[in-house]
Formats: structure tokens, C-alpha cells, sequence
């Protein structure tokens, strides 16, 4: 037996599998957020220790043979959080997480100081990572900056108290803006930015190697062996490529969640920082992954369903579906731009919109817009990862979005490529997790990184593309 544990933002999950690939059980403890000034948002590491204690001791509870047989464990987490600690390992203040928005200011500062700063880190310094975090920290509670000497991600707090041991992968670490992505080390010229060294930092290890041992006295908190490896573990993008067996180039995934995210394996580093996507390291060795990102995808399906009052989203999306193309074709454009955008446009100012209203536009024809809104706009997160020289032919959709079965369809004629979706089962950090700590104890790739069962396959639809294409065209006027 494996098992993953997810440091979510919401939640931290942990799922049993065992060595013939079954998802035995699975269970979660909540978190909460908190938000002490607008913008800020922050989490107590204490937290995440407790929960993940919790966590495990319901899938003891349910699975006890099964989970008295682990024999590796694996982790993956929210990335960007900064846990700030002291010379004795104590928590100096909440974590600052990845949607806390406190330090735009330290972010064009940096970007200043070092023009190079895409070329190392693969990706704009934006708010959402840890190391602007780290600069606003100095700037404005000076007496804890002072006391800084480690900093670690969240997962990496919860692999302190299970191993005792400072360690970080190379694709959680590729979200602080201090690792020089292409060379898979710690970069000198990014920790300067900060006033921090090497020593502030953990060590680096590939996601699938060992990133520590469990201690005797967790492992018999936990009803554990002691002394079984614990994996390098990745971030929850890259953990879940690994569960979905996305681990070789060209291999991907869309995630239609309350954010959009195209997620492609590349041979070798590949930014394209000027779009707003990111070149990230993958959690295996020598495979990077591209990202682009789209802030509001399937919550702006349910933000028109609830301004319509439809019972749920599902309920719009049928009735988007059943629409003629001379329907779709007089349907208005939307711009999803409803909490700003990242990938390409870098803009946090600018706001959605409808264009071409009429007095035809009824209830339908305003959740096709939507639907087809986010569509363009992943259209425009892939044509940026293809300008960095992305290639990908198939990919693989999971969250919310990818319940309806339209929206499949139509995403795999507006961007050209094959869509695949499978069951629940397949989504989530905590499956690549507990495949990541398989591959430490020294297991094949090739036999642990297997896709999921297709439950359904889209292709394009040659007679659909001329009239998307041709929306497609307006669409991209509109921005400007």
C-alpha cells in the first residue's frame, strides 16, 4: 500500500492505493481560510498537521489492514505558501497563501531589479508566489523577517513533522521564484531579490525520490511503520499530471474548475513568461511542464446560472447545448474576464462583458456565451503555450466543467485536439502523491504513471470549426 496526502487549501485529503493500482479509500479533514485585511489570506501550519493527523486516522479507522501495509508515502500541496520559521523550527506568523494578493507593489520592484527574472524562474513575478511574499514580509514586519531561517511550502511544513527533514521538489519549488528552473537549483540571483541565501532554503530532490524517512515516534502517532520513505512529493498541478499518467512530453490535462488550467508535459525548459504562462519543472526528472492559467472558468458557468436562476449549472449547459447554429451564431460574445485574467493578458483590472445583445438573446443563448467564452479563453491559454513550443494532440479533462458533456465537445473543436474524460476517481493531488511515494521506493515509472480508463472521447468537429473560428476572431478583437 501507498499513501498520498493532499495539503489542499480547503481540505487536506489522504487516499490509500495499492500496488495493483486500486484506490482502496480515501478521506479529508477541512480547513479554513483567514482573511484578517482585504487581499490578505492566510493559514495557520498547525493546522495542516492537525488535519492531515485527522485525515489519517479516518482512513486507519476504515482500512486498518490496508493501511498498516503502507509502505511509502507521497505529498503534494497548495503551492506558493510561505511558512516562515525560526532557528528552533517555531512558526513565526500564518502562512501567506497563493491567492493572497497583499504584495503586487514587491512584485514590479523585483521584476525592476532583475530584468532577467522570467528567463531564471520561467514565469512574471506575480503576487501569487512565495518569494514577493518574503519582500513584503521585510518591508513591513521587519522584527519577524529577522528571524527567518527556513522557509518552506506547505506540504514541506508537513513533511518537517513526519521526517524532521528541510526538503522541497523541484515542481513545488518552481512556484517561488527562486529556483532557475532550467538548471533544477536554487538560483542566487532570485534569493538576492529577497535578502535571503541557500541556507534559508530547504533541499531540493526530484518529486518521485526520497525526501525523508519517517520518524519513530509519528509513525507510532500515526500507526505507522517507522522508517518508511517519504517522496519529494509535488505541487497539486503537477501531482495531479501524475495521477492522470501525464508524465511524458506532449501529455496533458484542461482542469475545469473554478479556475482554468492547461497543463502540458515538455522535454526541456520552455517559458513563455511574456503571455503570463508558466514553465515550471514536473515532478519526474528531466521533464518540465507548461502552464496557462485562466481565473474564472466553470464560475462563470455557475456565476450566470445563479444570475438566471436556473437550478444548476447543468441545467444551463443543456439548454446552451440544444441550441441550432443559427442560434449560436446570433448568441453574444462573452469576455470571462469576471475577477480579472492571468494567461495572456497579465491584467487584474480588466472586467467581463457581453457583446452583441439583443432582444433574441434569451436565457440560452447567454449561457452559450459563457460556456464558449471560457472556451475562447482557453483557446488563448493554449495558442500561448504553443508559441513557447508546446505541442499536444490529446488531452484529459477533469473538475467541474467536465461533467457536461457540450461543453467536452466543444472544447475539443475549439482548441483542435482530442478531449478525454475519466471517472472521479482519476482527479486530485492525492492519487500522484501516493504514486510519487511508490516511485521512491524504487518502482519502474513506466509501471506506476499509467493514464486512467477513458470514460468518454472527444474529437473536433471540422463542420463546427468555421463559425467557432469565426466568433474566435471577434473574440480576440475584444479585448483591446
Amino acid at each position: 500500500m501507498f499513501l498520498g496526502i493532499d495539503i489542499g487549501t480547503s481540505e487536506v485529503k489522504a487516499l490509500l492505493l495499492s500496488d495493483d493500482h486500486r484506490i482502496i479509500g480515501s478521506a479529508g479533514t477541512s480547513l479554513s481560510v483567514s482573511r484578517p485585511h482585504p487581499g490578505h489570506s492566510e493559514q495557520n501550519p498547525a493546522d495542516w498537521w492537525s488535519a492531515t493527523q485527522s485525515a489519517l486516522l479516518k482512513l486507519q479507522a476504515a482500512h486498518p489492514a490496508d493501511y498498516a501495509a503502507v509502505r511509502a508515502i507521497g505529498l503534494s500541496g497548495q503551492m506558493h505558501g510561505a511558512v516562515l520559521l525560526d532557528a528552533q523550527d517555531r512558526v513565526l506568523r500564518p502562512a501567506i497563501l497563493w491567492n493572497d494578493t497583499r504584495c503586487a507593489l514587491e512584485c514590479t520592484e523585483m521584476m525592476d531589479a532583475l530584468p532577467g527574472l522570467t528567463d531564471l524562474a520561467g514565469s512574471l513575478a506575480m503576487p501569487g508566489f512565495t518569494a514577493p511574499k518574503l519582500r513584503w514580509v521585510a518591508k513591513h514586519e521587519p522584527e519577524v523577517f529577522q528571524q527567518v531561517a527556513k522557509v518552506l511550502l506547505p506540504k514541506d511544513y508537513v513533511r518537517l513533522m513526519l521526517t524532521g527533514e528541510y526538503a522541497c521538489d523541484m515542481s513545488d519549488a518552481s512556484g517561488t521564484l527562486w529556483l532557475d528552473v532550467q538548471k533544477r537549483d536554487w538560483s542566487d540571483a532570485l534569493l538576492a531579490l529577497t535578502n535571503l541565501n541557500r541556507s534559508h532554503m530547504p533541499r531540493l530532490v526530484e518529486g518521485s525520490a526520497p525526501g525523508g524517512l519517517l520518524k519513530n515516534d509519528v509513525a507510532r502517532l500515526l500507526g505507522l511503520h517507522p522508517g518508511i520513505v517519504v517522496a519529494g512529493g509535488a505541487g497539486d498541478n503537477a501531482a495531479s499530471a501524475v495521477g492522470m499518467g501525464a508524465v511524458d512530453s506532449g501529455q496533458g490535462f484542461l482542469s475545469l474548475g473554478t479556475s482554468g488550467v492547461l497543463f502540458v508535459v515538455t522535454p526541456s525548459y520552455q517559458p513563455n513568461a511574456a503571455s503570463a504562462t508558466h514553465a515550471f519543472c514536473h515532478a519526474v526528472p528531466g521533464r518540465w511542464h507548461q502552464m496557462s492559467v485562466m481565473l474564472s472558468a466553470a464560475s462563470s458557468l455557475q456565476w450566470v446560472t445563479d444570475l438566471l436562476g436556473a437550478p444548476n449549472a447543468g441545467v444551463v449547459a443543456e439548454k446552451a447545448g440544444a441550441l441550432s447554429a443559427a442560434q449560436r451564431a446570433a448568441a453574444p460574445l462573452f469576455l470571462p474576464y469576471l475577477g480579472g485574467e492571468r494567461t495572456p493578458h497579465n491584467d487584474a483590472n480588466v472586467r467581463g462583458s457581453f457583446h452583441g445583445l439583443s432582444f433574441d438573446t434569451d436565457a440560452a443563448r447567454l449561457g452559450y456565451a459563457v460556456i464558449e467564452g471560457v472556451t475562447f479563453g482557453l483557446k488563448d491559454g493554449l495558442a500561448a503555450l504553443n508559441a513557447a513550443g508546446s505541442t499536444v494532440n490529446r488531452l484529459s479533462l477533469v473538475g467541474g466543467g467536465a461533467r457536461s458533456t457540450f461543453w467536452a465537445q466543444q472544447l475539443a473543436t475549439a482548441l483542435d485536439v482530442e478531449i478525454v474524460t475519466h471517472g472521479s476517481s482519476a482527479v486530485g493531488g492525492a492519487l500522484g502523491a501516493a504514486r510519487l511515494g511508490w516511485l521512491a521506493t524504487g518502482a519502474a515509472q513506466a509501471d506506476v504513471c499509467l493514464s486512467p480508463e477513458v470514460d468518454a472521447t472527444y474529437r473536433p468537429d471540422a463542420a463546427e470549426q468555421p463559425l467557432l473560428l469565426e466568433r474566435y476572431a471577434t473574440f480576440r478583437s475584444l479585448y483591446r
